[in-house]
């Protein structure tokens, strides 16, 4: 699709083409108080909010980035990490294999400083959230006042007490 510049210097977008999540090549052309300007597989603009960004860039920079969302007024709004939960399973790799290398444990939670986990990790504290939410779920993790820890596995016996307390609820619901 075509770009085409109106008085104030602003793009005027046909239909864009993309959709939500899609990869993309961004070239940043512009810092503005709201963030970053980027120019969208050299035919677009869109929008990298500030407060969305987590590592450095410099106007002329190529990156690739990602579609957050295509809003109803045809703007574009932008992110460097895969938005929502697909972001999740590349963090949690990301964690874990930080906490091995870092001997089963990091002094950070969902408690710690937004600044701390993006300069840990690269991401938002709320999607650093989500993905400590969901290896916990999985028993992955242990979460500690001070910090996640490396769950070394399920505790001995912990299958043959399900399978125990699932016998006596058949046992107790046949009996009279």
């Amino acid at each position: 699709m075509v770009i085409t510049e109106h008085k104030k210097g602003r793009a005027k977008k046909e239909q864009t083409g993309f959709h939500d999540g899609q990869k993309v090549a961004l070239l940043i052309s512009d810092q503005t108080q709201m963030g970053f300007i980027a120019v969208i597989n050299g035919t677009h603009k869109g929008v990298l909010y500030k407060n969305e960004v987590f590592q450095p860039l410099k106007i002329g920079q190529e990156i690739d980035g990602f579609i957050k969302k295509v809003r109803d007024d045809k703007k574009i709004d932008l992110c460097l990490q895969k938005p929502g939960y697909k972001a999740i399973n590349a963090l949690s790799r990301k964690i874990m294999d930080n906490l091995q290398q870092q001997g089963g444990f990091i002094p950070v939670t969902d408690k710690s400083r937004p600044k701390v986990i993006a300069d840990l990790f690269g991401v938002s504290k709320k999607t650093f959230k989500k993905t400590i939410g969901s290896l916990y779920k999985k028993r992955l993790i242990n979460l500690e006042k001070d910090g996640i820890r490396l769950r070394e596995g399920e505790e001995k016996g912990t299958e043959e007490k399900k399978v125990r307390k699932i016998s006596r609820k058949y046992v107790h619901i046949k009996s009279p």
